[in-house]
């Protein structure tokens, strides 16, 4: 039997959160999402202190059809590193680091108004 990644090949709203996972396009994925604009995938990231430029690397592939990453760092904000804001910069996307609720909540309205918008959540129990 293969296993393969986690992957959702199109945009979705997240329907629900919470118990270490996410409900979207009636299925559930337990562990992290990156929500980009080729699909929604299962995240290997564990919590804040594992950001970094290769966690990232899928939403910099795709930032040419992303203006706004948001980044759900769990129950509690956690403000991003000052070396992944100057990479964002650099790429021309802006990151706005919120609790994983928050990020939902607006990753839904944004992608209801079809926005160009991303999403890395982080799950909460």
């Amino acid at each position: 039997m293969e296993i393969r990644d986690a992957h959702f090949p199109g945009r979705a709203p997240i329907d629900a959160y919470g118990n270490g996972g996410f409900r979207f396009a009636n299925m559930s994925h337990l562990g992290a999402l990156l929500c980009v604009p080729s699909g929604i995938y299962g995240w290997h990231v564990s919590g804040p202190a594992e950001f970094s430029e290769a966690a990232f690397e899928r939403v910099f592939q795709e930032q040419v059809d992303i203006e706004v990453l948001l980044v759900g760092t769990g129950t509690d904000l956690r403000p991003l590193s000052q070396e992944l804001k100057t990479l964002f910069r650099e790429a021309s996307l802006l990151a706005d680091p919120m609790s994983t609720g928050a990020a939902i909540r607006t990753f839904n309205v944004l992608l209801s108004e079809d926005r160009a918008v991303a999403a890395a959540l982080l799950p909460v129990d």
